[in-house]
Order: C-alpha cells, then structure tokens, then sequence
C-alpha cells in the first residue's frame, strides 16, 4: 500500500516507494477524474514504464521518475495542498542534490505553479510529448470522408479475412497473444538491429503478467487460429480510455485501421461513459506522427516541464 510521507528530522528527502500493482486502487482514490491529465499519469504507465516511486502528502500523491536519464518529478495527483506537496518537491530536489523538474504540465497546472511560485520556473513544451485523443465514435465508425482512407484498408481486411474473428485478451488466449508480439518484435529487429525496442517489450512483458491487476482490456483479431493482430490499454478517467499497445503483422493488410476500429467498438460498448480514446504520444517520430495525425484527433493533450530557475532549468 501507498505510505504517508515519512522525513527524518534532519532531512527534506521523501521517501519515495516503488509502485506496485497493489497500489492500485490507493493511487485511483487521488487521481481526480475531473481534470484533464496526459498518460503517462495512467496508473497502468506508471507501474509498466521505467522506474517509477510514490508518497502521499496532505491529500496528494507525489512522483518521483526517471525520464532520459533525468530525475523528475511528474505534477502531484490529488485534491489537496497543491503548495504542500510541491514545497516538499522542491526540498527533496534540493536534499538529493539534483534540479529540480517538474513534468506532466497541462494548462492548469501550469497556472497552478506561476500562480504559486512566480518567476521561479522556466516552461518548455516538447510536442513529442503532447497526447493524441480522438472521440470514440469517429474511430468506431469512420464515417465522412476524412476517415475515407482508413475505412478503404479496413474494408479491404475484411475481404481478405471475412472469417477474422474478434476476442477480448483474457487468461485463456494470453499466451498466444504474447508469442505473436514476441514475432513481431523478432522482425523488427531483424529490419533494424539498432531499433530501441527493449524498453517497449519490458513494459509489455509486464502488463502481460499483471493483466488482470492492472484490470486492462485488450483485443485481438485471429483468422483460422492465427492473431493478426492486437491491442491494449486501461482507463485514464471516466470519459477517457487510454490505448497502451498497438501491435499488427506488416504483412496483413489494413490489420491496424481494423484492430483500432474494432478496438474503439469494444471500448464504446463495454465502458458507455468514454468518450475519447488516448494513444498517446509521437514521441517526435515523424512517421508516427503522421500516423496519428490521420486519424484526425479531437484534442491534442499539451504538456510541459517546469524548471527551477535557480537550478539552470536543465531540461
């Protein structure tokens, strides 16, 4: 379980607990439904990526990340002492030495540091890291003609596969998903040695082991036995579903116009209360980029870091 932050009495440092999935339903009775946040404050992304420590303070749970090789310190979670917990951010940067930053910004927390702490901080906005959120309907449906290409590759799976057949991931199919992404990424590899694919396969390896603790949901598409494709995610709010992994075999085609469209189905009908799906960022890859922006997104999640000023906001 999540511990109240302890300080020595000589000390400012938190004492920062790796995340566990049993954390779970702690983390969720903070995490405020009503505020727009990006993924990587997901409960699910928080356990699967990196290393990733938590503390609770005066209503408030406080993070501690590692991001490129930096420390950082994504926005607190929660509906108390906004002035509490970031002080205590900013002790604890100055106890371990290291600057102090601050990420996960949105609009509103952003105000909510200028307004607390003015000209103290240096803002920087890297649109690699914005999230991509897309009604639901429009992946589900793809009616119109902006959505003309996607539902072309989609039709053109169902011709070529009228048998495919859809499946919720659960214990009994687990397996095989896993041995099909375990191909996927033996291929890309073999395309591209260099490719930086091993963060990516831990974090997936471990929501594969955690399925059910992390209460994901995934899907996949079979066709006589064989999974062409699959994909996964978990709740980030009431109204938002956030979509992890998106994996399909490069040689099946229209395999991803028909894993997010049947996927965006899915969601609508098992959660009535979504509204958007977020597949997150572009992480600054141009082809993804591209990739994202065709589906036409409803909102753009826009995030910054904020840097102590004192610090020399080393980003």
């Amino acid at each position: 379980m999540l511990q109240a932050v302890t300080k020595e009495k000589s000390s400012a440092m938190i004492d920062f607990k790796r995340i566990s999935p049993e954390d779970k339903q702690t983390y969720e009775k903070f995490f405020p439904d009503d505020n727009i946040r990006g993924c990587e404050f997901s409960f699910a992304n928080l356990y699967l990526w990196g290393r990733q420590s938590f503390a609770v303070l005066d209503g408030q749970v406080l993070l501690f990340s590692q991001f490129n090789r930096k420390s950082v310190y994504p926005f607190p979670v929660g509906k108390g002492d906004k002035k509490a917990a970031l002080d205590a951010v900013i002790a604890d940067s100055k106890e371990r030495g290291i600057p102090c930053r601050i990420t996960g910004l949105d609009a509103a927390a952003k105000e909510i540091i200028c307004a607390l702490y003015p000209d103290m901080f240096r803002f920087h906005c890297d649109e690699g890291s914005f999230d991509y959120v897309y009604d639901i309907n429009d992946l589900a449906e793809l009616k119109g003609k902006k959505y003309h290409g996607k539902k072309n590759h989609f039709n053109r799976f169902r011709q070529d596969y009228p048998h495919y057949t859809v499946e919720p991931i659960s214990e009994s199919n687990i397996s095989d998903v896993r041995l099909m992404v375990e191909e996927w990424y033996r291929k890309k590899l073999e395309e591209n040695p260099h490719g930086d694919y091993y963060m990516e396969q831990v974090a997936l390896d471990k929501a594969f082991k955690s399925f059910r603790e992390l209460a994901m949901d995934g899907l996949v598409l079979r066709n006589e036995g064989q999974i062409l494709a699959m994909t996964l995610g978990s709740l980030l709010s009431e109204d938002t579903f956030d979509v992890q992994f998106e994996k399909a075999r490069a040689d099946v085609n229209g395999a991803y116009a028909a894993i997010n469209c049947e996927f965006a189905r899915y969601i609508r009908s098992k959660y009535p209360n979504v509204k958007f799906l977020d597949r997150e960022e572009d992480m600054g890859l141009e082809g993804l980029r591209r990739a994202k922006q065709s589906y036409r997104p409803h909102h753009m999640v826009e995030k910054c870091w904020a840097c102590l000023l004192e610090d020399g906001y080393e980003y």
